[in-house]
């Protein structure tokens, strides 16, 4: 009789031990993230324990090793560091690129929140390495923002006017409980003699002091940034040469609608592509059209986009070592000052002007505004922009749909660049890992 199967035994032990790296399809990403990781300068992730010279403490696990299992799961949408550590038993891929290491979650988060900012270097690396195979060319840039959510709820935020009342409100009561207090002594005093101690503050009262603090903290960062965004606009100057003297607040004094988060003070209030508002970051891309992969990423606390993209210019060029030729982006930038800077720099721009204005003519418009109302008109400017949407609009998609990056893990503007960074270097790798033939 024939044998039906193949050989099956779950217990058959092996003669020779097995290489992992056999384990994988010679194409698999696995490969192509641990071959590229070895080529990259890692020295700012292992300066602290060069300079432990007297042995003492534990053996660190390799950066390297660290480095790599992090931007695989990134690429491949696991980011919890929980979810890494227990993918570190299930998924071969993961098993082979820490050669048999477990870190555990504390480890990984520990690493992430350690060299945060050392992402950044990483991500540059990768593009100039994306760009020596001839993967960036810098010919058409796409540039593009998407509101994605802080760490923190919404529910914790307080408006600049509540903060003004909930203020007032709080002194008001640590005024009784202190008067009442003071009776209180008074009347012990009287009892038990003027050595009774009592020095203690009521619970109460230490619990309203905590929270007035806290109140003065988020009012002083909003009266900040309020302080520094009316400099940097040039607020009171700008309407006194307009005619218009009379300002409804002095600069520096936030609107009363003005809203700071008490769990990540740094995010915003902002309003998202579904139509909701949500605590969120406003995370940038400029993404290069040979091979749309992102050459430039950033991330700011303001919602609005038109003060980013000379911002994002600037990060192409320190990150390619080059300006790209032609940039499109959306209504969303548009400026005059932009549209200066542009020609200044030679750059080919189509930045969208809104719903019916890239027809109009309006004599009240700028020359720079006009001139690109003009571009847009024409079949050649229509059909330039069109390919904004086909660019820079699926690499989100990418991020939010394929990968279901949707909200950082971090909090803090600086935290948060890190980590976007780390998204963006990881979906490069993958989609590098593709086009060179590795997948």
């Amino acid at each position: 009789m024939g044998q039906t199967f193949e050989p099956y035994d779950p217990d058959q032990g092996l003669l020779l031990p097995p290489s992992l790296r056999d384990w994988l399809p010679e194409g698999h990403l696995a490969h192509f993230v641990s071959d590229t990781v070895d080529q990259l300068d890692l020295r700012p992730f292992s300066a602290k324990f060069e300079r432990r010279e007297d042995g003492r403490g534990s053996l660190a696990y390799h950066p390297a090793m660290v480095l790599k299992v992090l931007i695989y799961a990134y690429s491949t949408g696991v980011f919890s560091s929980r979810r890494i550590e227990a993918a570190l038993s299930d998924s071969v891929a993961l098993r082979y690129l820490a050669a048999g290491n477990q870190p555990g979650h504390r480890t990984i988060a520990r690493f992430r929140a350690e060299h945060i900012e050392h992402f950044q270097a990483v991500f540059v690396q990768i593009v100039r390495i994306a760009q020596e195979a001839g993967l960036v060319k810098l010919g058409t840039l796409a540039i593009d923002g998407s509101k994605l959510k802080a760490n923190a709820s919404k529910h914790k935020a307080m408006s600049y006017g509540r903060m003004k009342e909930e203020e007032r409100k709080l002194r008001e009561e640590i005024r009784r409980i202190t008067e009442r207090a003071r009776g209180i002594d008074e009347a012990e005093d009287r009892e038990f003699g003027p050595d009774f101690r009592g020095d203690e503050l009521p619970k109460e009262l230490i619990r309203r002091q905590e929270r007035i603090a806290k109140i003065r903290e988020a009012k002083k960062r909003l009266e900040e940034q309020q302080k520094q965004e009316d400099e940097e606009s040039g607020r009171g100057e700008r309407m006194t040469k307009e005619g218009r003297g009379n300002m409804k607040r002095p600069n520096g004094v936030p609107p009363n609608k003005a809203q700071a988060n008490f769990t990540d003070p740094e995010s915003r209030i902002m309003k998202t592509g579904s139509g909701t508002f949500e605590q969120c970051y406003n995370a940038q891309i400029a993404v290069d059209a040979e091979e749309r992969l992102i050459v430039a990423a950033h991330v700011t606390p303001c919602g609005a986009d038109n003060g980013v993209l000379l911002t994002m210019i600037d990060a192409v060029r320190r990150n390619c070592r080059a300006m790209p030729r032609r940039v499109l982006a959306d209504s969303g930038y548009k400026s005059e000052n932009n549209f200066q800077e542009l020609a200044r720099r030679g750059i080919d721009g189509y930045v969208a002007l809104g719903r019916g204005e890239s027809s109009t003519n309006s004599a009240s418009a700028k020359p720079l505004t006009r001139r690109m109302a003009r571009k847009l008109r024409t079949l050649h400017g229509r059909i330039r922009y069109k390919q904004r949407k086909t660019l820079v609009e699926p690499v989100f998609g990418w991020i939010k749909q394929a990968l279901g990056f949707r909200g950082f893990l971090v909090r803090g503007v600086r935290k948060v660049r890190g980590e976007w960074a780390l998204v963006c270097l990881a979906l490069n790798v993958k989609q590098m890992s593709q086009r060179l033939g590795w997948v």
